[in-house]
């Protein structure tokens, strides 16, 4: 018993080793796509289960991530479709929004595919769709937001009453970062240097994404800046 217990804590370890230097092998892919293309719009960052980066119109590049979620991005390529916003949690949620207040999506929660649908119908313009795999999700649009929970949308109105307009969000397991027209709001472990550099930038910040200490945001003005 004790050797197969050592056995399985060593199997254990190597596997985390390995799902490690995988993470950090992808980090490195997304920074090397990024330098190539000299042109990055947005990302989709995770700890294990794949990176994803978009440029142009409808190009992107990706490493590790699920297939379903690369066979889209490819066939949206192909139609030359605009790809506007990518999220993948780390169980292999993911949304794509693209074209004209178009979204694809699996695995995803009935709530938020049921909000997702209403904001469709009432054509309300859908920039940000974000969530973890705690059944957290924010959604937000041109003229509003909504999230899954009473004490989600309560932090999110507290930072409208402070700072504006609602522009973007991101949630992860155990952090979350909004970003409104006058300033900007944090919860758990948000990386203090993503804090310094949303809070340096002169331009207005239309996508934010982290992942553990890695982070990633895009200004209006064309400027990014990223920890990967």
């Amino acid at each position: 018993n004790t050797i197969l217990m050592k056995k399985l804590i060593l199997l254990f370890v190597s596997f985390a080793m390995v799902m490690s230097a995988q993470a950090q092998a992808s980090h490195k892919f997304l920074q090397k796509q990024i330098r190539k293309h000299q042109d990055c719009k947005c990302v989709t960052i995770t700890q294990h289960n794949g990176d994803a980066m978009l440029y142009g119109n409808s190009q992107w590049e990706e490493t590790g991530c699920p297939v379903e979620f690369s066979r889209m991005l490819f066939d949206l390529s192909e139609k030359n479709s605009e790809i506007r916003d990518i999220h993948l949690s780390e169980l292999g949620r993911w949304v794509i929004i693209y074209g004209n207040n178009e979204l694809s999506y699996d695995l995803m929660y009935e709530s938020l595919k049921h909000k997702i649908r209403e904001c469709q119908e009432d054509q309300e313009i859908i920039t940000t769709v974000t969530f973890n795999d705690s059944g957290n999700w924010i959604v937000v649009t041109k003229d509003d937001f909504s999230a899954s929970s009473d004490e989600l949308l309560d932090w999110l109105e507290d930072g409208r009453e402070k700072y504006g307009q609602l522009w973007t969000a991101c949630v992860t397991e155990d952090a979350a970062v909004a970003v409104y027209e006058l300033g900007f709001k944090y919860y758990g472990k948000v990386p203090r240097d993503l804090k310094n550099a949303l809070r340096a930038c002169k331009s207005d910040v239309y996508t934010v994404k982290i992942s553990g200490k890695e982070w990633f945001f895009k200004c209006t003005d064309g400027h990014s800046s990223y920890h990967l």
